[in-house]
């Protein structure tokens, strides 16, 4: 996908419109690795492998890519420190917390309907 420039100001990001840079940036963190990684790291700053581990079922190569396109969007920040081997460190920043709250609205939101939507699946695939 190519990176559309915007032209104005933010405000005038229109997510109905097909090539705007609003999509682009929703359809990349709106995704479901994206959302758990973002929530993993809302309590603290972790290492590749601990944040590998809280996120159960990514892989190595899924998380490597959410990782950049975090950083990439400004809502990780990736702390490398020069020991051998380097040691990597990923935080969220102050956009990437903001953004958490959004994340823990949406799980508060499953906690509340998660029997209701089971309930809705059962009786709609009976």
């Amino acid at each position: 996908m190519v990176t559309k420039q915007l032209k104005g100001s933010p405000d005038e990001a229109d997510l109905t419109r097909a090539d705007s840079l609003a999509r682009e940036i929703f359809s990349e963190i709106a995704n479901k690795w994206a959302l758990l990684i973002i929530e993993s790291l809302g309590e603290r700053t972790l290492r590749f492998t601990e944040l590998r581990n809280a996120v159960e079922g990514i892989s190595h190569k899924m998380l490597t890519q959410n990782l950049r396109m975090l950083e990439r969007n400004g809502l990780v920040d990736r702390n490398v420190h020069p020991t051998v081997p380097p040691r990597v460190e990923y935080t969220l920043t102050e956009a990437g917390q903001a953004l958490r709250a959004t994340v823990d609205g949406m799980c508060d939101w499953t906690h509340r309907y998660f029997g209701h939507i089971e309930t809705s699946r059962h009786r709609f695939d009976a």
